[in-house]
């Protein structure tokens, strides 16, 4: 998985794996999400990140065991 914060285009990034992106939708305003030729969820891009979501410049991660 890869998160990565664009601070000029204000573009958070969530990638959960490599694969082609087949279909690509807007889900809700400014929040688009990207599929493989299977349906299964690739990524996830929030536009206007800093208005849309809080601490865009750090991450913090858990796993839940």
């Amino acid at each position: 998985m890869k998160i990565t914060y664009d601070p000029a285009a204000d573009i958070l990034s969530v990638v959960l794996r490599d694969a082609v992106v087949v279909e690509s939708d807007e889900d809700k305003p400014g929040i688009i999400l990207d599929y493989d030729g299977t349906g299964a969820l690739v990524a996830l891009e929030i536009l206007d990140a800093s208005k849309n979501a809080e601490g865009v410049s750090s991450v913090e991660f858990k796993v839940a065991v």
